[in-house]
């Protein structure tokens, strides 16, 4: 029976909401980029942006080269860069302006917390122009700065980046790839780079050569701090991230949540199976992770390899429904069970866990899974939900209804601004899991119309 020890629905925190904008900063939080092109600075900017609002932070990218080619229109070539061409600077200027309005537009009435304004932003009279519009409207101001004189990094990025953006469209790429190294040296001209002494009372980290070094400068506020940490532990060296969960377990087949069964037969033929295609990708160091509960430690032993558990990724808690069916907490819950259908990522089941919660607890676990190569995650549905929503950059509401599969395994590559997604079946049956919300969601629906979407169990 669902005992709730007689809290009431409105007083109750059913629905959690950890990520208050008071909760971060007093005031909304401008991160500018700074540095010459090919540095990477919108690849920060994506994925800062997507960090961001996977934690309850959020936050917009605003790319100003976007408002410049909206404004004009086609790519010529890179004189419309030089900082002579007084008519292309206007109309630069003009394009800054703009964005900078629509920021201001986008903390009034989109309520936002964060923006990160994507520019090169290389000269001090930019960045001034900047600060004033901060402190005319009462905006914190973090400058992360990319400075990398590596040839071999400036041309990769260029060559997997810059010629297929929207400037070289049906452009020969040997004189693409020219064209935008005379760009870059047109910004080179004018560039001033943050200055240790001089902007000593300004926020900021520089990052040289994509991480191989770090200064950081008066960090204000938590967020920020959190921002530095964040860009301390990225990298750009080719890896692949394997996430599965583990084998079917006995719970899974007779329909219950939560729990800590073991494996069934078909459970413990999955984990052989894992084993063998993790052998047959041949990658060096491959790191297994596993949680505290036996079905995921069942799995990681089937692959007879050395692996490390995460309490962390251990399935979301559902407190005093943990080992019911959808059937039973519809009969013996059905306020709870609407409820959780209203809004799934923030609903917190009593003595339990929400998907918010849950993503809180795996930020570690995103940080770590940042710093490593070549990862296997042998986890749970609600925590696969959580770790493949950071790499798919999908939104809350999203969330809780990714379709993670038993016995599939899924391959995420890293790639410029995203990630790949390989989904690999290894052809050996389970129950299905998966529970689309219902259409209605309505506390005095009918049993019927509460269970229509519960995938059918022993």
């Amino acid at each position: 029976v669902c005992m709730c020890e007689g809290d009431s629905r409105r007083n109750r925190s059913h629905i959690s909401g950890h990520f208050s904008r008071a909760c971060f900063t007093n005031s909304p939080t401008m991160i500018v980029m700074v540095g010459l092109p090919a540095r990477g600075k919108t690849f920060i900017s994506k994925k800062l942006t997507r960090y961001l609002n996977w934690i309850g932070v959020t936050t917009k990218v605003f790319n100003v080269g976007q408002y410049r080619r909206d404004a004009a229109g086609s790519y010529n070539s890179f004189e419309f860069f030089r900082p002579d061409n007084s008519e292309a600077m206007k109309i630069r200027r003009a394009c800054a302006v703009a964005a900078l309005k629509d920021v201001c537009d986008y903390f009034t009435r989109a309520l936002g917390q964060v923006v990160v304004f994507d520019a090169t932003n290389t000269t001090a009279e930019r960045r001034d122009v900047i600060l004033g519009f901060a402190k005319d409207n009462g905006y914190k101001v973090f400058f992360v700065e990319s400075i990398c004189d590596d040839p071999e990094i400036i041309a990769e990025n260029i060559k997997q980046v810059k010629l297929s953006s929207p400037d070289y469209t049906d452009c020969d790429k040997e004189e693409a790839a020219a064209d935008f190294l005379k760009r870059i040296e047109c910004y080179k001209m004018t560039y001033v780079p943050l200055d240790d002494s001089k902007d000593r009372n300004l926020s900021y980290i520089k990052i040289f050569d994509v991480g191989s070094r770090y200064l950081v400068n008066r960090v204000q506020d938590h967020i920020q701090s959190r921002i530095v940490y964040y860009l301390m532990n990225i990298h750009v060296t080719p890896r692949s991230i394997y996430l599965c969960r583990h084998g079917e377990s006995e719970l899974n087949l007779v329909g219950r949540i939560g729990g800590d069964s073991g494996l069934s037969p078909r459970g413990a033929k999955f984990a052989s199976a894992l084993g063998a295609y993790m052998r047959g990708q041949s990658i060096r160091d491959l790191k297994v992770w596993a949680s505290h509960m036996k079905r995921t430690i069942q799995t990681a032993e089937a692959l007879g390899v050395q692996y490390e558990q995460w309490k962390a990724l251990n399935e979301i808690d559902a407190g005093v429904c943990e080992e019911m069916t959808y059937e039973e907490i519809q009969e013996n819950c059905p306020e709870e069970f609407a409820l959780r259908d209203q809004n799934k990522y923030r609903y917190r089941y009593p003595k339990g866990e929400s998907y918010e919660d849950l993503v809180q607890r795996l930020e570690p676990v995103i940080m770590e899974l940042e710093r490593q190569e070549n990862v296997l995650v042998i986890c749970h549905q609600a925590v696969m939900r959580c770790l493949l929503a950071y790499f798919l950059d999908k939104i809350a509401d999203e969330l809780p209804y990714l379709k993670c599969p038993l016995h599939t395994v899924l391959k995420l590559t890293p790639v410029a601004y995203g990630c790949k997604v390989e989904s690999i079946s290894l052809n050996i049956e389970a129950v299905n899991t998966h529970r689309d919300k219902p259409e209605n969601v309505d506390v005095d629906r009918e049993p019927a119309e509460a269970l229509e979407t519960v995938p059918d169990h022993i």
